[in-house]
């Protein structure tokens, strides 16, 4: 990948991270859906930095499911889903 493309590309994922974030941290759901929707975003940050373009598309995919409603499940008290 080209240089300037390459940091085109994590200035996208930087801002889009940004806004994923924002927008997690403000919805009105149950706090255990907002911690595992938390830690999708810590992993895709962590993915970002081996794999630009597999956490780009993982975050595609996330942003696309909170602009769907569609949400990972609570887990019951015991951590299990």
């Amino acid at each position: 990948m080209e240089r300037g493309s390459q940091l085109e590309l994590y200035r996208l994922v930087a801002d889009q991270l940004k806004e994923a974030h924002t927008r997690v941290r403000t919805l009105q759901v149950p706090e255990g859906v907002r911690m595992a929707l938390s830690r999708k975003l810590l992993a895709i940050t962590a993915a970002a930095k081996h794999d630009l373009s597999g956490a780009a598309r993982r975050l595609d995919r996330l942003m696309n499911d909170l602009d769907e409603g569609r949400f990972p499940e609570e887990p019951d008290r015991d951590g299990t889903p």
